[in-house]
């Protein structure tokens, strides 16, 4: 599958947007002055809670570039917090990008990758069998943070390890947030009656983000994953979406699980920060 700028340009504004959405609701629980959501050259610089995985700049490179006087201004508001600037750029941006805020002192820490896979005829689920997948509701909220906090706290060894560690109760609230703000929808797995794994859906402008998947580790290796987006894939597909895209860790086995389920990658964000 290729990618090219245009479709670049339109996932990074639907991360951006489901940052935005995340903080804004963050705002409304914690009150205006905890953080802030900043719309900056068609992307956004957001501000949670701390150590919030929503603690970033997203989506720069399609819509000009930030002037000095607006990053001065969202550096001072990070500095006020006690937090590093942390921004995700993609390769597919406006190279002007990384040339300013390598000038401005931020250091490339890390990368993540950007897989997707076209949508097209409406998909049928296809799930391992002893597995089953069912929608999460929120009577299942806590069942769902448990499996899928203890995933990412046991993450596989392969590929390039995370440059970050969340909290559970840090995921817990980013969860709530991007659940009743951005629409986020959260599936579990259990097989053979014990839930074995969980993950997400957005469904927005035509893209489907699969997000926040993780196993049990006494579940890994039995097709838990792999039904899980499936069913994920049918769901986005049935709603008319037109892609599905994921983010992974460079030769991680979230990657080569997607690829083997038909995902190219698209792209590489470089992670750079500014302490």
């Amino acid at each position: 599958m290729f990618c090219g700028t245009e479709l670049a340009a339109r996932i990074e504004g639907v991360e951006a947007e489901l940052i935005a959405k995340g903080s804004a609701a963050a705002a409304a629980r914690l009150g205006p002055d905890t953080g802030f959501v900043i719309p900056l050259a068609g992307g956004v610089a957001s501000f949670a809670e701390d150590g919030s995985p929503l603690n970033k700049i997203a989506g720069l490179g399609f819509a000009g570039i930030p002037d000095a006087a607006e990053l001065d201004e969202i550096e001072r508001l990070f500095a006020a917090r006690k937090t590093p600037v942390q921004a995700e750029v993609s390769q597919l941006g406006d190279p002007g990008i990384g040339e300013l805020l390598t000038g401005r002192g931020y250091r490339l820490v890390s990368f993540e990758n950007v897989l997707g896979r076209e949508l097209g005829a409406a998909l049928t689920a296809y799930v391992a069998s002893g597995v089953e997948v069912t929608p999460s509701g929120s009577d299942e909220f806590d069942t769902w943070l448990d499996v899928v906090a203890d995933g990412f706290a046991h993450p596989d060894t392969q590929g390039v390890a995370s440059h970050e560690e969340f909290p559970a109760e840090i995921i817990a609230n980013a969860m709530r947030d991007l659940t009743g703000a951005a629409g986020v929808r959260r599936f579990l797995a259990r097989r053979d009656g014990r839930v074995a794994g969980g993950a997400s859906l957005r469904l927005a402008r035509g893209v489907a983000q699969l997000t926040g998947a993780a196993t049990d580790p006494a579940h890994r290796r039995h097709g838990v994953q792999s039904s899980l987006l499936s069913v994920r894939l049918a769901e986005a597909s049935a709603a008319g979406c037109d892609i599905a895209v994921v983010t992974t860790q460079p030769g991680s086995k979230s990657q080569q699980n997607v690829q083997r389920q038909g995902f190219s990658l698209l792209y590489t964000r470089a992670i750079l920060v500014k302490a």
